[in-house]
C-alpha cells in the first residue's frame, strides 16, 4: 500500500479521513497543528505555511500520496482577506513541497461553498442536482479560496501533470461518527437538531456526508488516481438529502429562490450528485441519515 501524509488529519474530517486510509492498508503520516490521542498514524506538528518546513518534513517522509485537508474551515472565522490568503498559500506550500519530495499523487479537499449558494444577494441554482459543470459563484473569501485552490490544482496538471496526478473533492457537509449519537456538529447543534429544525439544514443545501464515507472516497481515488483524467474534480455526498420528507417540498418552503428547479428532483435526492465519483472511482456513499441517526426512544 501507499505511504500518504494527510494534512490537517487530526481534524474532522482528517481523522477519518486517516482511519479509513490506515484501515485500507496505507501506512499514514498526519501533519497537522494538533494531535489526537488514539490516531492510528505517525502525527507531525509542522507550520505548512513555512515552506522550507514543510519541504523538509516532506522530504523526511517521502509520502506517494499527499491528501491536503489542512484549511481555515469555517467561514467568517477570520476576515475574507486572511481566509483567501492562508487557504491559498497553504495549497501552494504543500504542492511545493509535493513536488520537491516527489510525491506521485495529491488530493486537495475544496468545498461545495464554491456554488455560492447562501448569498446576500440570491443564489438560484441553473439546474438541481448541482454537479460538477454546475458554474461556480463564490461570494465570501471562503468560498473564493475554495475555487482559488481548485483553479491551482488544474494549473499544477498543466505544469506537472507529466509527472504528477491531481484531484480536489468537494465534501458535503461533515458528519462525524460520534454525532450521529449527539455530539455537537460543526456549528455546536446536533443532527437531531438539524433534522427537527429544517432551516439549519437549508443553509448547506440539506446536503450532508459521513466523515467515514469521505474516508472511503479518498481511499478508492488513491487507488485509482493514475485511471481517471487528471485534476477530476468530485462533489462527495450522501445521495439524500438531510430533511425529513421530499427535498423539493424542503427547497419550496425553505430555499425559496432554488424553488425553479425543485421540480428536478425526486423523492428524497439530494441537490448535490456525486456520480462523478461513482462512475469514475465506483464510490457511493453508503451511510444515510435515516440509518444513522441515534434517535430517543419515548418514554412510556
Amino acid at each position: 500500500m501507499s505511504r500518504v501524509v494527510v494534512t490537517g488529519g487530526a481534524g474532522r474530517l482528517g481523522r477519518s479521513v486517516v482511519a479509513a486510509l490506515a484501515e485500507a492498508g496505507h501506512e499514514v503520516v498526519s501533519i497537522d497543528q494538533a494531535t489526537l490521542e488514539g490516531l492510528p498514524a505517525e502525527q507531525i506538528a509542522v507550520d505548512l505555511l513555512d515552506l522550507e518546513a514543510a519541504s523538509s518534513a516532506f522530504a523526511e517522509i517521502a509520502p506517494d500520496a499527499v491528501v491536503h485537508l489542512a484549511a481555515i474551515a469555517v467561514p467568517g472565522a477570520l476576515p475574507d482577506p486572511d481566509i483567501y490568503r492562508i487557504n491559498t498559500q497553504l495549497v501552494w506550500s504543500v504542492l511545493q513541497a509535493s513536488l520537491d519530495a516527489g510525491v506521485r499523487k495529491m488530493l486537495l479537499a475544496s468545498s461545495p461553498t464554491v456554488m455560492g449558494y447562501g448569498s446576500p444577494s440570491g443564489w438560484e441554482p441553473q439546474y438541481l442536482p448541482l454537479d460538477e459543470k454546475h458554474p461556480t459563484a463564490p461570494w465570501n473569501g471562503y468560498g473564493m479560496s475554495k475555487v482559488a485552490m481548485e483553479q491551482i490544482v488544474q494549473m499544477a496538471v498543466r505544469q506537472h501533470g507529466h509527472r504528477m496526478r491531481f484531484g480536489a473533492f468537494r465534501p458535503c457537509y461533515v458528519i462525524a461518527p460520534e454525532e450521529w449519537a449527539g455530539a455537537p456538529t460543526q456549528q455546536g447543534h446536533t443532527v437531531a437538531e438539524r433534522i427537527a429544525n429544517p432551516e439549519l439544514s437549508a443553509v448547506a443545501l440539506f446536503n450532508y456526508v459521513d466523515a467515514r464515507d469521505a474516508g472511503a472516497f479518498v481511499d478508492a481515488w488513491i487507488r485509482k488516481a493514475d485511471e481517471v483524467p487528471n485534476g477530476s474534480t468530485f462533489f462527495v455526498g450522501a445521495p439524500d438529502a438531510l430533511y425529513d420528507g421530499d427535498t423539493a417540498d424542503g427547497i419550496r418552503q425553505y430555499l425559496p429562490t432554488a424553488a425553479g428547479a425543485a421540480e428536478q428532483l425526486s423523492g428524497t435526492q439530494s441537490m448535490f450528485s456525486s456520480e462523478n465519483a461513482a462512475r469514475l472511482l465506483g464510490w457511493r456513499a453508503t451511510r444515510l441519515w435515516r440509518d444513522e441517526l441515534v434517535r430517543e426512544e419515548a418514554v412510556a
